[in-house]
């Protein structure tokens, strides 16, 4: 079990915003009742799973779900990377280390690993299972194919079985609708969505043929990587056609866009992150809202064509980074 809104620290804690401002994003959350917590060894360096542990100490363990995250580089080395035995086990040692605690509840397979053998993978994952050093596992950003892939091998070889996977997933970006999804939800799989407001972009705060605010996502040099191509005019005027939409509701347009991710019955938990705590509880009021078929359908209309459906843009490296 879950919070309906996840608290997530990409390129937030350890890089963009400051460790005392990151602890209170995190107050604010369980404050509000988020009691999910996702990062990455990768993400700052590995210092944002060092400021979340930080955070999250004298909280009672019992009451988070605590994931984190292996496969890109956290070294120099060749064996720094990826999914094999070696990487993953001293990469558990390490996360745990850095979140101070004796177990995570969920560990994620960043992206697939082309040059592992997935049965290596999946007993290792099934390995530190039986060690009580992770409940449960996972994958984000994996195909369909790589997903059915992992469960059968699972099915065969009497390993724990993947519970989720974490794509992602907004209005703009669909790409898990058409074969992610209902192969999930088959299997018994979850998903546990990021960039539910497409990095920002769907707050509606960027404006066409304006310059981005200062400070926004837009302008941090690892964040604005992932935004720039959802900074057209086409894309960002149609946003704009939202916010009627969201009024009418009395929403905002961040509640909009993460509620609308909710509506999806596969869909587990959204990731939300924050630079300031008010942003965490605007977001975490997006939780329980229900939007019905006719406002679904003024929200298809709004975006129309800018919407990426394609599945064949989910996609891991192919090689190792």
């Amino acid at each position: 079990m879950v919070s309906e809104i996840s608290y997530g620290n990409w390129i937030t804690h350890g890089s963009q915003v400051e460790e005392d401002a990151a602890k209170e994003c995190v107050k604010a959350a369980l404050d509000e009742g988020i009691t999910t917590f996702d990062t990455a060894d990768v993400y700052a360096g590995t210092r944002a799973e060092e400021v979340l542990g930080r955070a999250l100490k004298g909280v009672r363990r019992e009451s988070l779900e605590i994931f984190t995250k292996v496969y890109w580089p956290t070294g120099s080395g060749p064996n720094d990377r990826g999914l094999s035995r070696k990487h993953i086990t001293e990469s558990i040692h390490g996360s745990l280390r850095r979140l101070q605690t004796d177990y995570v509840d969920l560990y994620q397979a960043h992206r697939f690993d082309v040059e592992t053998p997935l049965e290596e993978t999946l007993k290792t994952f099934d390995d530190l299972v039986r060690q009580g050093k992770v409940l449960y596992v996972g994958v984000s950003e994996w195909n369909a194919e790589q997903i059915a892939a992992a469960l059968k091998i699972a099915d065969e070889m009497g390993f724990d079985r993947l519970v989720s996977n974490q794509p992602q997933y907004s209005m703009l970006w669909r790409v898990i609708e058409s074969e992610v999804v209902p192969l999930c939800e088959k299997e018994g799989l979850s998903q546990i969505v990021w960039s539910p407001i497409a990095q920002g972009v769907l707050t509606g705060k960027y404006l066409p043929g304006r310059p981005p605010p200062a400070g926004s996502r837009a302008t941090d040099p690892t964040g604005g990587n992932f935004i720039s191509r959802m900074l057209t005019d086409e894309v960002l005027t149609r946003v704009q056609e939202l916010k009627p939409i969201a009024a009418d509701l009395g929403l905002t347009m961040a509640q909009l866009a993460v509620a609308w991710v909710l509506q999806n019955p596969n869909v587990a938990s959204a990731i939300v992150g924050a630079t300031r705590p008010e942003q965490v509880r605007d977001n975490v009021k997006a939780a329980g809202v229900k939007l019905d078929a006719e406002v679904l359908k003024k929200i298809d209309d709004a975006l129309g064509p800018i919407v990426e459906r394609d599945p064949a843009k989910t996609v891991s490296p192919a090689k190792r980074p």
